[in-house]
């Protein structure tokens, strides 16, 4: 079960397409995998309608007038034939793409599907592979931990968006399973641990910094590898 979500002014922002190019990305994922977080968009895109039509309704209706009044001459075989052609049911076959790194196997969110991939780098039981997707200083990558793997305990210099794609993990505030959206920053010290191993879609804004043992010989080139 989905417990973790994008808060509302999130959720509102993508509805009105005001997010960064690769956070949209994250959060669309999560709408694919979360039926409560669709019926939310659902609402809040019928909500922004609304909004619209109640602001041009009297425009819409003195040009509807104005244009009703004109002496135009309407062929109606041709609307029908219009209006049944638009009638017609469209099947669109959605593709899911299956990914294998070690001896995992996940879906790719469809809202990837056309974003390629680079190699997957490993270190240890940890493999990236960054997703070839341009957003200003935002990297974008899928992550897999081994099973009983871990990240070194670190905090965040920006901030880093995670979605559970498979498997699960947990760290000091929780344990997050497939589907789970989490949203850490500078205010937010963990260090994520699994013993099933998992598959994670994550949008980081800056480096992360250690904070325990030797991984802190890490961060002066934290630039280089977040």
């Amino acid at each position: 079960m989905i417990k973790h979500h994008p808060n509302d002014a999130i959720l509102k922002n993508f509805v009105d397409g005001t997010l960064a190019d690769s956070v949209s990305l994250i959060v669309s994922s999560h709408i694919e995998l979360c039926e409560h977080c669709q019926a939310k968009v659902q609402q809040l895109t019928a909500n922004a309608a609304d909004s619209v039509f109640d602001e041009q309704q009297t425009a819409t209706s003195n040009e509807l007038d104005s244009f009703l009044a004109d002496d135009i001459d309407f062929d109606f075989d041709v609307i029908d034939q219009i209006t049944t052609d638009l009638s017609q049911s469209i099947e669109v076959e959605l593709k899911t793409e299956q990914v294998t790194v070690a001896d995992t196997t996940f879906t790719i969110p469809r809202a990837l599907s056309s974003i390629a991939r680079k190699d997957w780098m490993n270190l240890g039981k940890i493999s990236r592979a960054r997703l070839d997707f341009e957003d200003d200083a935002h990297h974008t990558s899928l992550l897999h931990i081994d099973k009983d793997g871990q990240v070194p305990c670190h905090t965040h210099k920006g901030f880093e968006i995670t979605l559970l794609l498979e498997g699960s993990f947990e760290d000091e505030m929780g344990v997050y399973n497939k589907g789970d959206f989490i949203w850490l920053d500078g205010n937010h010290t963990h260090q994520p641990a699994t013993k099933e191993g998992c598959v994670c879609l994550t949008v980081s804004s800056d480096a992360l910094y250690f904070t325990k043992g030797v991984s802190q010989l890490f961060n002066p080139l934290g630039k280089y590898i977040y």
